[in-house]
């Protein structure tokens, strides 16, 4: 009795001992289990946070894009010195303004308390007063008075920069290019009432008017054994008179183009290349009506003339070139924020902005390429007689006609930026029309920066499209094949071949694109295209014919690998089709298919194009959409399909009415991922494609992406300029543009997954 009690305490031991272990694995399971659960579920929380500190950042840096003008009075004093204000003008650093005066005097000044730092007097002869006075090119600070007597004075204003105990002083002097004597323009000694000016190494020119006469003294630089600077050669022109008098003049820095106009509006418009005989290009009326022109300067870049009306309307124009390539004036856009008549226009040095002053005290802030009106201010109650801009941009003089001036600071750093010029056409300098253009640099100074974001989503939709045409097709076909009818052993080769394709770096795909893929379509462009018609056919026609053979040939192989037989088809046929390629060619092409589309039907042909960046990135996104959609497949229910066929559908119509409807959400994420892997894709189209932001619908065209033109141009923007911001801005539409995207894809397929979850 003892003994049995002794054996089944060892059974009930063990037993307990077996329960505990069981429980402990429980335990130990269920710790996995919550390890597990919060590691995911921290791992989709980090996810989501990097990506929304992404979203942030992008938006932090785009911000400042979107802040408006701001202008800050800092002083305000009494016009320095006797005279009256002939004109403004300030030095880079807006520390010292100034005057240049009717008594001929440059009285330069403190910008911030209006004491006189320097008061020069220009060598005019005794007994003559300035008559008019006009200042060249923005940036070189070159000047030219017109006297009473028919002569003119030429002269530069520099500032020397010291550090005399670390402390920057800035000297101002003045320099005469020309020579200290006046230089004689008219013969009658009649007042210049107008002047115009323009200097440059080797060549100046001045235009003056005396009584509606014009004349045109040109001044080359001579070369001298004697003199290592040379000596300046003067020659002067009468230029064909005008039937209206003149009150304005402007030369363009080239001394190309002259313009002379009247307050009517009447402009003269001049080419005077030929400075022995100018001559006169065309004459149009910029007013309607009674509104007076009331003053005309040149935009940044001397291109484009900003002309200023009585009614408070200021214009752009701007010379384009017709068909035989003459020019003629155009008004590009217009604004009309101001509702007095403008007095006076001062515009930016190296920027397409300008400020307008009018006769009620107000200035307008403006960008001519963004068509924007920054701000309308209020500077003065009386009218404003004087205005300068510094050459940074960030600072004014204003005189009004009382004699006060007032210094004033600007904070407007991106004002190129705006709705239209983003995302609508604009009509830049030299262009006949409205365009869509990226163009963000130049080794110009005087370039117009062309931001239009439109050319490039182009290009990247353009690219995914042609990228999911040929990825789409192929990797859902061939996922239904493997998952649905290919044998299990079959499929175990298949696809993880497939999907090692996916580890391929995109770098090698648009090196080989490039270099290769390339010039060998373009060598065999007919055969590809006979390759889209003899591939189809022939697979066809090889299943028709395999469909007919007795069944003991059909039999001999087994079921699921009939696929395999199709590959030596496969090869045949493309080998056939690009064989075919140089007779086809030379039989319906003229033995050259680019230059027939060019000839023949005006379509340009780039090397590097839309086929091209369709086969690579598609070849690049058909494994991604391939696994997921064969998960997809795979993975509805044997019972569902069992269920079908027994019920007497064939395996097509199971395959249609069940299969894909099951595995619709899955193949429909598979198309979703790899769409957004195409608009993001950038080695391939950045290597594969001519690269140029052309808006061009052609598949024989390339394009750019907007990620493809991040990592072009993001190493050359400077930090924090206008074009830094906006590649940034692109991020953001293309970070903004895949989330919708993908947004609406996952809403799409959760409706798929309800609808024929029941199935």
């Amino acid at each position: 009795m003892m003994r049995a009690m002794t054996a089944t305490d060892k059974t009930l031991t063990a037993a307990e001992t077996r329960q505990q272990g069981q429980l402990a694995h429980r335990r130990l399971r269920f710790i996995k289990d919550k390890i597990a659960h919060h590691g995911v579920t921290l791992g989709g929380l980090s996810v989501i946070v990097a990506i929304t500190l992404i979203f942030f950042y992008l938006l932090y840096v785009v911000l400042p894009l979107l802040q408006g003008v701001d202008v800050e009075q800092k002083a305000r004093f009494m016009a320095p010195a006797q005279g009256k204000s002939l004109m403004l003008s300030l030095e880079e650093q807006a520390e010292i303004g100034v005057r240049l005066t009717d008594e001929g005097r440059a009285i330069f000044f403190g910008t911030e308390n209006g004491e006189v730092v320097n008061d020069i007097a220009l060598p005019i002869p005794r007994g003559t007063s300035v008559a008019s006075i006009a200042g060249g090119e923005a940036g070189k600070s070159i000047f030219a008075m017109g006297l009473s007597n028919g002569r003119a004075l030429v002269f530069q204003i520099k500032y020397g920069v010291t550090f005399p105990n670390n402390v920057r002083v800035i000297t101002p002097r003045i320099e005469y290019p020309l020579g200290e004597q006046t230089i004689k323009m008219n013969s009658r000694r009649k007042p210049i009432t107008r002047i115009a000016v323009q200097l440059n190494d080797e060549s100046a020119s001045v235009v003056s008017v005396s009584d509606s006469h014009a004349v045109l003294t040109h001044f080359s630089k001579g070369e001298s054994l004697l003199d290592e600077d040379g000596s300046w050669e003067q020659n002067s022109v009468v230029l064909p008179p005008v039937d209206e008098s003149i009150d304005y003049v402007l030369l363009d820095p080239d001394q190309r183009r002259l313009y002379l106009a009247d307050t009517k509006g009447v402009i003269n418009f001049f080419d005077t290349s030929d400075k022995q005989e100018p001559k006169v290009i065309e004459r149009i009326t910029l007013t309607k009506g009674k509104v007076q022109l009331t003053t005309l300067e040149f935009l940044s870049g001397s291109i484009s003339l900003i002309a200023g009306f009585s009614d408070g309307r200021v214009a752009q124009w701007f010379p384009v070139r017709d068909e035989q390539n003459i020019e003629h004036l155009k008004e590009a856009r217009s604004f009309h924020n101001q509702h007095s008549g403008l007095t006076q226009v001062a515009t930016e040095y190296f920027r397409k902005g300008f400020l307008a002053a009018d006769s009620s005290g107000n200035i307008g802030i403006y960008h001519a390429t963004a068509k924007r009106n920054l701000a309308v201010e209020k500077i003065s109650d009386d009218p404003i007689s004087q205005l300068a801009i510094a050459p940074r941009s960030n600072a004014m003089l204003v005189e009004d006609n009382i004699g006060n001036i007032s210094f004033w600071r600007i904070h407007n750093e991106h004002p190129e930026v705006s709705w239209s010029s983003l995302w609508g056409k604009v009509w830049y300098e030299g262009y006949d029309e409205p365009k869509y253009i990226w163009q963000s640099s130049s080794a110009s100074n005087d370039f117009e920066p062309k931001f239009s974001l439109t050319p490039l989503a182009f290009g990247t939709l353009k690219a995914a499209f042609y990228a999911m045409i040929v990825a789409i097709p192929l990797s859902i076909f061939g996922a239904v094949f493997t998952a649905y009818f290919m044998a299990p052993r079959m499929r175990q080769y298949v696809k993880p071949t497939i999907e090692i394709m996916e580890a391929l770096p995109t770098v090698i795909l648009g090196f080989l694109a490039g270099l290769w893929l390339a010039p060998y379509l373009e060598k065999h462009l007919p055969g590809i295209f006979a390759l889209l018609v003899i591939m189809p056919v022939g697979v066809v026609l090889f299943s028709y014919i395999w469909s007919r053979l007795p069944g003991d040939y059909r039999l001999m192989v087994p079921e699921g690998w009939q696929g395999a037989l199709l590959l030596p088809i496969v090869f045949f046929l493309g080998w056939l089709a690009l064989s075919m390629s140089g007779p086809m060619e030379d039989w319906f092409f003229g033995g050259d298919m680019p230059r027939w589309l060019s000839n023949d039907l005006g379509v340009s042909y780039d090397q590097r194009n839309a086929i091209v960046v369709g086969l690579a990135m598609g070849f690049a996104v058909i494994p991604t959409i391939f696994s997921i959609a064969e998960d997809a497949i795979f993975a509805v229910p044997r019972h569902l399909t069992n269920g079908s066929l027994a019920l007497g559908a064939t395996p097509w119509q199971t395959l249609i009415r069940v299969v894909l409807l099951t595995a619709s959400p899955g193949i429909f994420s598979a198309i979703m991922i790899g769409m957004g892997r195409a608009v993001g894709e950038t080695m391939i189209v950045l290597m594969a494609t001519g690269n140029t932001p052309v808006l061009d619908l052609s598949m024989f065209q390339g394009m750019r992406t907007l990620s493809a033109n991040i990592a072009v141009e993001m190493p050359e923007s400077e930090l924090n300029s206008t074009h830094y911001r906006v590649l940034f801005l692109a991020g953001l539409v293309l970070f903004l543009f895949t989330f919708m995207f993908n947004t609406m894809a996952e809403v799409i397929r959760q409706r798929l997954r309800t609808k024929y979850s029941s199935l």
